[in-house]
């Protein structure tokens, strides 16, 4: 197989596998997602992601169908299907599949979905582009939510403005990005958003921090504005995808490019840490 899809049990190519109309997620965007990579067929960071996914589900009140661990060797025994062990890992669970009605359907069954396709980490050493834009999210951005309407929009911006992401604010506030997260380096520390409802504290923001601390850089979880980003040394993007990139542009403005050294010691770092994970 070239790619794979399940639902609920049924396993056959992404484009075979039929939906029902009344489930949930097609109508109401009711779910929860996680994302992650497979490389030499084995999932990076795979019991954080399944972690969060349990933990966006409890939040949006879904009880999953199957245990952490249960999940976590179901998705070990799909990667192994495929004839490409460099793999996109999705993941994502919606309340059912019962006729529309907002309220919650009382004993509606969970639907489990797994896509995998073939796919690459973005290069963490080529710098990116990016604009800004008024986050116009709702205020439950630490769920891993299927409601991704204005994440969408800010991503299509990007792609009008031929640039590679979008960096949200809230007023001045800057909260992370259209599909990552965002840290800057100012005098050797590390600043990036708090992890409350603002954002979604992705896996890759925790290992920059976590890589942070081992290199002996200062880690400040807090508010910063657009001007702090402007000015700061250099600005980071994390994801699943793109395990630390930097910012050299700010709508059509050179930015940061003034701690090189600091910036590959981690880019070297964590790619490592990805590479040694799954070889």
């Amino acid at each position: 197989m070239k790619t794979l899809g399940y639902y609920n049990g049924e396993i056959d190519e992404l484009e075979q596998i039929k939906i029902p109309m009344l489930d949930r997620a097609c109508y109401f965007g009711d779910g929860v997602y996680d994302v992650t990579y497979s490389r030499n067929y084995k999932i990076y960071a795979l019991e954080e992601h399944v972690e969060r996914f349990f933990r966006s589900a409890e939040l949006l009140r879904i009880t999953p169908p199957m245990s952490q661990s249960e999940l976590a060797d179901l998705l070990s025994s799909l990667v192994k299907r495929l004839d490409c062990g460099n793999l996109w890992v999705y993941f994502q669970l919606s309340r059912g599949t019962e006729p529309r009605n907002h309220a919650f359907p009382k004993d509606a069954r969970t639907n489990l979905w797994i896509m995998l396709k073939p796919a690459e980490i973005k290069d963490t050493y080529r710098p990116m582009r990016c604009i800004t834009l008024e986050d116009t999210r709702f205020y439950h951005c630490n769920i891993k939510t299927l409601n991704l309407l204005p994440n969408v929009l800010a991503t299509q911006a990007t792609v009008e403005a031929g640039v590679d992401e979008c960096i949200l604010h809230r007023g001045e506030t800057v909260t992370e990005c259209a599909h990552s997260n965002l840290s800057i380096l100012k005098n050797g520390a590390l600043l990036t958003h708090p992890a409350d409802n603002l954002i979604l504290a992705g896996t890759g923001r925790a290992h920059l921090i976590e890589a942070c601390k081992l290199f002996g850089i200062p880690v400040r979880e807090e508010c910063y504005t657009l001007d702090d980003v402007r000015n700061a040394d250099e600005i980071l993007i994390t994801s699943a995808s793109a395990l630390c990139v930097r910012v050299l542009e700010l709508d059509g403005t050179p930015i940061g490019g003034k701690d090189a050294d600091r910036v590959k010691a981690l880019q070297d770092y964590l790619l490592n840490d990805f590479l040694t994970k799954t070889e």
